[in-house]
């Protein structure tokens, strides 16, 4: 896969410049979620953050469906991707990350992560949003993240 550096958001992203992706962007500066994705993320056309990967092998349990500790991490992505305007320039972590599963998910299934910042302005985020498997609820989450400054 091609890549390109580029500002996006608070941080140094990377723009995928082919495959099912081209176009979106993800960090690439977190060796855990690297691993665990790729996930990606673009701005839609109303302005609101889309998170997405594609569901394989990697992602899957013992039992054939998509790990639930695979879901609340790219959850955790998601939080970030959401509240991208909110965090300006700066870090951030996640304070806070609550979940209720709702469905599974095969190898091969569209994920994808929608959502909001339910109040933002100052240096605590919350943020509310759906993980979704092909179209069909996986995921509910709720987040805190918490801003501070680079030194």
């Amino acid at each position: 896969m091609t890549e390109q550096k580029t500002e996006y958001g608070y941080g140094k992203a990377v723009r995928c410049e082919e495959g099912e992706f081209a176009g979106w962007y993800h960090w690439n500066h977190d060796p855990f979620e690297t691993g665990s994705g790729p996930f990606y993320m673009r701005r839609e056309d109303d302005g609101t953050y889309l998170s997405a990967f594609r569901a394989a092998e990697k992602h899957m349990n013992g039992g054939g469906s998509i790990h639930g500790g695979c879901l609340m991490t790219f959850a955790d992505f998601a939080l970030f991707a959401i509240a991208t305007d909110e965090m300006g320039e700066q870090m951030g972590v996640t304070m806070n990350l609550s979940s209720d599963f709702l469905g599974g998910a095969k190898a091969g299934a569209l994920m994808e992560a929608r959502g909001e910042v339910t109040r933002g302005g100052g240096k605590t985020i919350f943020i509310r949003g759906m993980i979704t498997a092909d179209g069909k609820p996986a995921l509910s989450f709720t987040g805190i993240i918490r801003k501070f400054s680079k030194r």
